[in-house]
């Protein structure tokens, strides 16, 4: 038998390598924002090879371009992808990354297809990025002026990583499956999760956990902030013609119980000292006779209480995940000012708000509310927290 890299030509003529897609999930609601593209390799006679075993032969025989060339046609001339507004992702090599013709290419075939390139994440390894620096961050640029996004893919395993996230414009952080596999049964590998959570929100980088599998770690990466995952507790990686299906489809989001605020601090869940302290904290959060929220950068509800649910007249779960924009779009051009004062680091207190009459949308037209920035260790603003009551008849002017 031919030792596979011969075959490698004859796979292209005969058909042999093609893509499949792994949805990228919200995980506060379930519900797909996009794919990642990934190459497949069934052989005539020794079936389905997995990536492993000839991607690394593509890169020794100067074939990977003609592949990712192949793949990145085939997802945009996909209906289902090229008709939405769902992103897609792709993994870009090494050698790709300082090849310089290759954002030339991506631009070709992207135009061919009427495919808007700002849906498109570029995922890089730290490998990519070692042995020539500067030519790494050339590329990089190039890729942005496309308006592509950049993400760190396979982030906590690389030795410089902090360099890196310091010296290239990525959008998005991709947390290894390693840690992510071991987060439930390991408090170490908790924090690190934490840990780059954490540093993705002070760097106002997006989140994606790879290889999800269970709801316990769905619902966790959640208490900690993350916000995207992928893997299998979705669904496999699908063919095109699963496309239509997956592009409409939901999955379940985290338990309303996850996603409360004071659960995040779920490195201290061995000390019941912590865990009393926590209680307490929540009890307080759950019982508040006003509504209170947490806005992220963006303006999307992470958490909220019970009583905001009733002064919108909106269940928890339409609001997670989502922006104030989309929840309550009737009253959003009245607050907005107010909260984006509060993003830039001040505290607004006693604003009152109400809505023209005839409104005819949910909730009490008149409503109290107060803005606190929150900050990190750095003193950057992380989002907002909100606290809102409705002004009873009598009350008002």
């Amino acid at each position: 038998m031919k030792p596979l890299q011969d075959e490698l030509l004859l796979a292209f003529q005969e058909g042999e390598f093609f893509p499949v897609f792994q949805p990228v999930v919200e995980l506060r609601t379930g519900r797909p924002t996009g794919f990642e593209a990934l190459a497949r390799w069934r052989h005539k006679n020794l079936g389905d090879i997995s990536a492993n075993g000839f991607i690394p032969l593509l890169e020794e025989n100067g074939l990977l371009d003609r592949l990712s060339l192949f793949i990145l046609e085939k997802a945009f001339a996909s209906p289902a992808l090229r008709d939405n507004t769902l992103t897609l992702a792709i993994n870009m090599s090494p050698l790709q990354l300082l090849h310089y013709q290759s954002s030339d290419r991506l631009q070709e075939v992207a135009a061919q297809h009427s495919f808007d390139l700002n849906r498109l994440t570029v995922e890089i390894t730290e490998s990519a990025l070692v042995n020539n620096l500067e030519r790494s961050r050339s590329a990089a640029g190039e890729l942005k002026a496309l308006h592509c996004k950049l993400a760190l893919d396979d982030f906590g395993t690389g030795y410089s990583s902090l360099k890196h996230l310091h010296a290239f414009p990525f959008d998005e952080l991709k947390i290894d499956r390693s840690f992510i596999h071991s987060m439930t049964q390991k408090p170490e590998s908790l924090k690190i999760v934490a840990a780059i959570v954490g540093m993705g929100q002070s760097l106002g980088l997006t989140t994606v956990a790879e290889g999800v599998e269970t709801q316990e770690e769905a619902d966790m990466l959640v208490s900690l902030g993350c916000d995207y995952a992928q893997g299998w507790l979705y669904s496999k990686p699908c063919t095109v013609a699963e496309l239509p299906t997956m592009v409409s489809a939901t999955w379940p989001g985290a338990s309303i119980a996850a996603q409360a605020p004071l659960e995040a601090d779920t490195t201290n869940r061995l000390d019941p000292a912590a865990e009393e302290r926590l209680a307490q904290l929540q009890a307080f959060y759950d019982g508040a006779p006003v509504g209170l929220c947490f806005l992220d950068r963006e303006m999307r509800y992470v958490s909220l209480n019970k009583r905001l649910t009733e002064i919108h007249g909106i269940p928890a779960e339409e609001h997670l995940g989502r922006s104030v924009a989309e929840v309550i779009p009737h009253v959003f051009p009245l607050v907005e000012k107010y909260i984006r004062r509060a993003l830039e680091g001040e505290s607004m207190r006693g604003v009152k708000v109400t809505r023209p009459p005839q409104d005819g949308q949910p909730g009490p037209p008149t409503v109290l509310f107060s803005c606190q920035p929150a900050h990190n260790q750095a003193g950057e603003v992380l989002g907002v927290g909100m606290a809102i009551m409705d002004v009873p008849e009598r009350r008002r002017p």
